[in-house]
């Protein structure tokens, strides 16, 4: 199997919403096997819901990214643990609504080998990630 890697580096600005950022370029590259290598930034809010799979939480403040993991391709899935003024730590599913507050500097991996997507798990309830090996080569 093909073991190669590429990567895509990008640096959001203050006011950009994270994950449709990342999506839309994900998309703009056809990126099909995408995933986070690194991320470090701030953001001033973010919506997440927790490990329970029905809390949802809305982080309001500034808050330093002190990770950010997932994949992208096929829709995304995110993970996030935010750090407020004090060291104190939230994390889970990052739903959306992410605003960078000074940057978000983004390293992300492609595997052009393969294709990531997403169908529905009968024992999960959720559309899960499902990998392919590509048929056209890039």
């Amino acid at each position: 199997m093909e073991s190669s890697l590429r990567c895509h580096c990008l640096r959001l600005r203050p006011g950009e919403e994270l994950k449709s950022r990342l999506l839309q370029y994900v998309t703009a590259h056809g990126l099909k096997a995408a995933f986070i290598l690194s991320c470090v930034g701030s953001l001033k809010r973010a919506t997440l819901r927790l490990a329970d799979s029905v809390t949802i939480i809305h982080v309001e403040t500034n808050h330093e990214i002190v990770s950010l993991v997932g994949t992208l391709s096929a829709g995304g899935h995110l993970h996030v643990c935010l750090s407020d003024d004090k060291g104190k730590t939230v994390g889970g599913h990052l739903m959306g609504d992410a605003v960078v507050f000074t940057t978000a500097e983004i390293v992300i991996g492609e595997l052009p080998h393969l294709e990531f997507d997403r169908s529905l798990d009968q024992e999960t309830g959720y559309k899960e990630l499902t990998i392919h090996e590509r048929t056209e080569k890039t």
